[in-house]
Parts: C-alpha cells; structure tokens; sequence
C-alpha cells in the first residue's frame, strides 16, 4: 500500500520523486526500478504502533513475489523478550502466514512474557538472549533466508542483554542478498549508522479538545491510522490484515479482510504479490478492489473521473464498514485522495462513528492537512523517515520495496 514516492527507484528516480514530492501528493508505481543485489538493514522503533506489523507486512511481500516468480522464499521471525506465559498481537498473524505458506516460515521465541527494567535483569534473560542471538548468527551465516526478523532486537540491546559491537559487526557481515529487518523501541546509536533504513513510528494521542463528538464511538473495534512520510504504513496495514486472518484462524470462524485502495487503477503497486498471495491461500477470506486511473494525481490537476472513481470506492467502504461483514477494512491511501479534495471528510467522519464494535478499520497514507477523522483514531503513527537506501542511490528490491 506504499508507493514509491515513499521509497524512491534509482538516484535518478529519486531525485525525480522528490521533486515531484514538493508539488503536492501522488502515487508512483516502482515498476520501472532497477533490483538491487545488496541486502540491505531495515530499523523499526518508535514508541507508535505498527513495527512488528511492518516487518511482517514486508515478509507476505517477499513470500508473494516468491510465489508468483516461482522461487524459493524463506524467511526466519527471531522474536526477542516474547517468551511464554503472554499473547502478541502479531501472534495470531504469524499463525496466518505459517497456516498459509508452510514450508516458508521459521519462527523461534525467546525471553520471558513478564515486562522487566534493567535494574530486574536475571540470568535466565541474559541465557534467553544469548540463546536468540546464537541462533540469529547461525542463520544470517548459513545465508538460507531471504528475510530474516530480528524482533524486539532494539530494547535487548537497550537493555544491555547483548554487547551492540558484536552485534553490529555480525549484521555489517550479512550475505549479500539477505534483508534484515529489527524492530523495537530505544534503537542503539551504533546500529542506527551501520542501518540502511531507519523509519520511526511516531505516536499521536487522541486530542482532548477535539470538535467530534466520540462519546459513541466504539473503541474496542478499533481505528487505526498510518500516516507521514517514513516507510512502514502499507506494510502495517498488510501485517493488520495477516493478524485478522490469524484470528479467524485460531477461533475457527470467519474473520472476513477488505482492502479497498484508492489512486492505484494501474499495475505495478508495491503489495500486489503480497495480496495476491493473500487472496490464494484465504481466497474466501480476503477481498480486494482498486480505483483510480494509471497516472499520478497531483494538486490542481484532477480531472472529473478521479473525483468519480475516489467516490466510487468510498461508497464501498462504507457500505461495507456498516454492514458488518468484515472484521478489518484497509482503506489505503484514503488519506491523500482526501488531502487532494477528492473525498469530503464529514461522511467519513459520520461512517467511522457509527462503525460495529467488532468491525477495525486501517486508513494509511500521508498527507499534508491531518482530516478530522484522525481525531477518533484509536492508534494513530506517524511513520518518520531518518534515513532510506533510496538516498543514497540504492535501487529498491522486489518483494521488500515494492
């Protein structure tokens, strides 16, 4: 659901995008990129919500472009501090992927399920870690994997259940070709440098003197929204839809997935292999439907069928919202369609007020003026870039960038 005004192809499509990114909002296609070879370090933290989910919305890309290039794709979730005793959010997307692409995933857990300072270290967390990192070496060395997930790396290190320099050196010696995601809050300086991408999930509190009235408003189905301009929105909703399935899963019922997406009527978007692979495994379970046309909508330059196919999807979304048929609607890129007044925002307002209780809806992209329905978002991340390979002229690579 990102696009690659988010992430940039080549130095010369970088410098494009970013020249097309001062005029207003758009959506790219990275279909004209170039693969890079090179592996590169990804770095999720931040106190917002959506790392873990990111990280796992990168890896149903990665699988999908697998799938459809009849290849090889496996991947090992190494999760840190996320032992027994505890359930994840992403538990329940984890299943998902496992159920849906076996053979492919790899998981193994350490630490305890108990939250603990640094002054409460014991000695079994410093054996859990040096457990997981053993293993996490052994993998990035036998280079077997495609993508391999370092989760809830970050607080170990915080929390100094690991020494930083062994750990950067072994990540600065990865194969080539390998991706190496991390996540979790308080990221050490020394990895931040040696990381190819740094994106920081900003959280955003609901606003105490908001003009909406909320006091009807379901808080337990929840409205999450992922917006700004770092890496990790579409692949957060992508890693929402992964745990809505889990969930089906395991309470053996249908747990039904809408992803409607808005200024993307061409090909070539970043997580088509990913929902593509969604709809083989759960073909009863996932719905999906573009609008749009094959072109970038910039401020001031729409034209009347961009208007009609932004309401178009809308009024899909909201029947489909009220109805109660979806336990997770993904409304991707209604953010920008509304900062380019394609939507207005007061039905929008109106629909997410009077949404079931057990009915998420995921909103994504960036925009420039925050529309009012922020205000009833019960999670709500500012996706900040720091620091992306684009930048510095590094091509993207399929099934991890678009």
């Amino acid at each position: 659901m990102e696009s690659s005004t988010d992430k940039g192809s080549n130095s010369t499509t970088s410098q494009s995008s970013r020249a097309k990114r001062a005029r207003g909002i758009g959506i790219v296609t990275a279909s004209d990129s170039q693969e890079r070879l090179q592996g590169q370090l990804h770095v999720y933290d931040g106190d917002g919500k959506g790392k873990s989910q990111a990280a796992l919305g990168v890896v149903l890309r990665t699988i999908g472009l697998g799938i459809c290039e009849k290849r090889r794709t496996r991947v090992l979730l190494l999760r840190f501090l996320k032992g027994p005793g505890r359930s994840y959010d992403e538990d329940a997307a984890i299943e998902a992927l496992q159920q849906g692409f076996p053979h492919l995933i790899d998981q193994v857990r350490t630490g305890r399920g108990d939250f603990f300072t640094a002054e409460e270290v014991t000695k079994f967390d410093l054996q859990e870690a040096r457990r997981g990192w053993d293993i996490a070496k052994g993998a990035i060395a036998s280079a077997l994997y495609s993508v391999v997930v370092l989760d809830e790396l970050n607080p170990v290190l915080d929390l100094d259940l690991l020494p930083v320099e062994d750990v950067v050196q072994t990540l600065k010696s990865r194969p080539a070709g390998m991706e190496i995601i991390i996540t979790g809050r308080a990221a050490p300086k020394d990895l931040i440098q040696v990381a190819d991408l740094h994106s920081e999930m900003r959280a955003h509190r609901r606003p105490e003197n908001s003009e909406i009235n909320i006091s009807n408003l379901h808080m337990n189905g929840g409205i999450e929204v992922y917006t700004g301009e770092g890496k990790g929105k579409s692949t957060s909703a992508l890693g929402k839809a992964l745990q809505a399935i889990g969930k089906g899963i395991s309470q053996d019922k249908s747990h039904r997935v809408l992803i409607l997406q808005w200024l993307k009527g061409g090909t070539g978007y970043t997580e088509d292999a990913a929902i593509e692979a969604l709809r083989e495994s759960y073909p009863h379970l996932v719905d999906h439907l573009r609008s749009g046309r094959d072109a970038i909508v910039w401020r001031g330059q729409q034209k009347p069928i961009d208007y009609v196919e932004a309401e178009r999807a809308w009024e899909i979304a909201r029947a489909a919202i009220t109805s109660g048929l979806y336990k997770t609607v993904i409304l991707d890129e209604l953010n920008p369609s509304v900062d380019l007044e394609l939507l207005p925002v007061e039905p929008i307002v109106q629909t997410l007020l009077r949404k079931p209780a057990e009915t998420e809806v995921v909103i994504t992209g960036r925009c420039k003026n925050p529309p009012a329905y922020f205000d009833l978002a019960s999670v709500h991340s500012e996706m900040v870039c720091h620091k992306h390979y684009a930048e510095q002229g590094v091509d993207l690579k399929r099934g991890v960038d678009y």
